[in-house]
C-alpha cells in the first residue's frame, strides 16, 4: 500500500560565474566526457538502477550518452586498489566533471584531483566530514547531495525499538575501512540508546563471514536486535543481511528500500534513484559552465518509511498501529 512516491530535493540553485577550469566546456563540438565513481558492482540491480536513473536525468536534459557526452562508469565494489586505480584512470581521460557515489569514493576522487568539477551523492554530512566549510557556497571543486545527517541513527534506533518494545540490545553492523563515515553513525547510536534502554555493540566487520558470526554472538542473548547504517559493505551483501536476521529471528533496520523489498523488516530513509536524478542537473549545469563551488549543496527534504509486514509476522512481531498509520509503504 503506498501513499505516493516522496523526494523533491532541488528547487533552483542560483546560476553562478563561470567556472574557470571548465574551459573545456566552451568546446562544443566534442562530446563532454563525465566520470562516474559508483560504489558496489555492476551487477547489483539496484545500484544500476541508481546509475540508470542518472543517465535518464542528463538524457531528459539534452545530453545522450555515445552522442555529446560520454560517461565513463567505473565500480570497485569494495575492492580500495581497485578503487584507486579507477580515480587514476578517469582523471588521466579529464573528464569535464566526475560523479562520486559514496563517502569513500568522495574521498578517493578528492584526493586526486582539485580542479576537475566533482559532485558527489550518497554522503552523509559534509560539512561534519570536512569535505566542504559552507553549504550554501561550498567553494572549490566540489558540490553534491548530502545523505543523511548522522542524529538520524537515533532515529533508526528508536523505531527499531517501537516496533519491538522488549529491545535490550542491538549490534550496529558495519565497516568502518570500506565505510569511513560508519563511526559518526555509531555515536549518533549510542547517544539515543541509554534514554530508550537499549545496550549497543558493533563488531567490527571484515569480511562476508563477520556479520553471520556476529548475528549468531547477539541470538543467544533475548531481546536483541540489528541496525544496519549506509555503506558498500551492507548495500553489497543485502541478501546476506537479510536471511540472518530472518535465520536468528531479530528485528532489524535498514537504511535503503530493496533491503526491505527482498525481506527486511523495516527501512528508513529517502529515494535515492530520485537522488541519481536530481544529480544529473547539477552535472548539466557545471557542462554549461557553471562553478560547482557556487552550487548549494542540497539536503533530502523528505523521507519515508517502509514495513515488510509478511517479515514481522514471520517473526512473531504485531506491529503497532501507530508504526503502521506512519509508513509509507505496506509490504504484504
Amino acid at each position: 500500500m503506498k501513499r505516493r512516491e516522496l523526494i523533491t530535493l532541488i528547487g533552483g540553485a542560483a546560476a553562478a560565474a563561470a567556472w574557470p577550469l571548465a574551459a573545456r566546456a566552451q568546446q562544443p563540438n566534442r562530446p563532454r566526457r563525465v566520470g562516474i565513481l559508483m560504489n558496489g558492482t555492476e551487477i547489483d540491480p539496484e545500484l544500476h538502477a541508481r546509475f540508470a536513473a542518472f543517465r535518464m536525468g542528463l538524457q531528459k536534459l539534452g545530453w545522450t550518452d555515445g552522442g555529446n557526452v560520454q560517461l565513463h562508469p567505473r565500480w570497485a565494489g569494495e575492492n580500495p586498489d581497485k578503487q584507486r586505480a579507477n580515480v587514476t584512470e578517469l582523471v588521466a581521460l579529464s573528464p569535464d566533471v566526475i560523479l562520486t557515489a559514496s563517502t569513500s569514493n568522495l574521498v578517493a576522487a578528492l584526493k586526486a584531483t582539485r580542479t576537475i568539477p566533482v559532485v558527489f551523492v550518497q554522503v552523509s554530512e559534509p560539512l561534519a566530514q570536512g569535505f566542504v566549510q559552507n553549504l550554501a557556497r561550498p567553494g572549490g571543486n566540489i558540490t553534491g547531495f548530502s545523505a543523511f545527517e548522522f542524529s538520524i541513527g537515533g532515529k533508526w534506533l528508536d523505531l527499531l525499538k517501537q516496533m519491538s518494545p522488549g529491545l535490550a540490545r542491538v549490534a550496529v553492523m558495519m565497516n568502518p575501512e570500506t565505510d569511513p563515515q560508519s563511526t559518526f553513525w555509531l555515536r549518533s547510536i549510542e547517544a539515543a540508546a541509554p534514554l530508550l534502554g537499549v545496550e549497543v555493540t558493533a563488531p567490527h566487520l571484515r569480511s562476508t563471514t563477520d556479520p553471520e558470526a556476529a548475528a549468531e554472538r547477539l541470538s543467544h542473548q533475548p531481546n536483541s536486535g540489528l541496525v544496519f547504517p549506509t555503506g558498500t559493505f551492507a548495500s553489497m551483501r543485502a541478501k546476506l543481511t537479510v536471511d540472518l536476521a530472518a535465520r536468528y529471528r531479530m528485528p532489524a533496520i535498514y537504511p535503503s528500500r530493496e533491503f526491505v523489498a527482498g525481506g527486511g523488516l523495516m527501512y528508513y530513509g529517502y529515494d535515492q534513484r530520485e537522488i541519481f536524478r536530481q544529480a544529473a542537473v547539477y552535472v548539466d549545469r557545471i557542462l554549461k559552465g557553471v562553478n560547482p563551488g557556487d552550487l548549494p549543496i542540497q539536503s533530502p527534504t523528505k523521507f519515508v518509511f517502509h514495513i515488510n509486514l509478511t517479515t514481522a509476522k514471520a517473526l512473531g512481531i504485531e506491529v503497532p498501529v501507530g508504526l503502521m498509520l506512519r509508513a509509507d509503504e505496506l509490504i504484504e
